[in-house]
C-alpha cells in the first residue's frame, strides 16, 4: 500500500497529537435475542409449560379483535399468566363474529345477546349510524347559496310537514 496513505489513516485514528494514545473503538453488539432471553428465563422462572394443539387464539376489545393463527400458548395457572406468542391480525369484531359463534358454549349466550343489542343500536336497521340530529324534530335546515339563515329557518317554521 501506499506509504503517504496508510499515515493518513493512522493519523486519523489518533486522538490527541503525536505520542498521545490511540482512542479505543468501542464495538457495540446488541443482539435482537437478548430480550427473548430475558423474557424467556423469566417465564422459566413463573414455571410455564406449554399448551399444545391450539388453533386459534381470540383476544376481545370493545369492537376489534386480536387473532393469533396456530399461535405458541404457554401458561401458568399459579401464578396466573398465559403467554400467547405469534403473529397476531385486528380485525373488526363484525367480521369474525360468524367464524366465533360455533366456539360458544351455551353460558356465553347471554353475552352474546348483550353484544347483539349493542351492536343494533349503533347501526339502525337501514344501514346509517344513529345521530342525535336525525331524530331530533329541531334540527338546522340546510343552506342554499344566496339564501340566509333566516329566511331558511323562517320557512322551515311556515312548512312544519316537511
Amino acid at each position: 500500500m501506499n506509504r503517504e496513505r496508510l499515515m493518513k489513516m493512522a493519523g486519523a485514528v489518533r486522538t490527541g497529537g503525536k505520542g498521545s494514545m490511540r482512542r479505543k473503538k468501542k464495538a457495540v453488539h446488541k443482539t435482537t435475542t437478548t430480550d427473548d432471553k430475558r423474557l424467556q428465563s423469566t417465564l422459566k422462572r413463573i414455571g410455564v409449560n406449554a399448551i399444545p394443539a391450539i388453533e386459534e387464539v381470540n383476544i376481545f376489545k370493545d369492537d376489534t379483535v386480536i387473532q393469533f393463527v396456530n399461535p405458541k400458548v404457554q401458561a401458568s395457572i399459579a401464578a396466573n399468566t398465559w403467554v400467547v406468542s405469534g403473529s397476531p391480525q385486528t380485525k373488526k369484531l363484525q367480521d369474525i363474529l360468524p367464524q366465533v359463534l360455533s366456539h360458544l358454549g351455551p353460558d356465553n349466550l347471554d353475552n352474546l345477546k348483550k353484544l347483539a343489542e349493542q351492536i343494533q343500536k349503533q347501526v339502525p336497521s337501514d344501514g346509517a349510524p344513529a345521530t342525535a340530529a336525525q331524530e331530533d324534530d329541531d334540527e338546522v335546515p340546510e343552506l342554499v347559496a344566496g339564501e340566509t339563515f333566516e329566511a331558511a329557518a323562517e320557512e322551515s317554521n311556515a312548512n312544519p310537514a316537511s
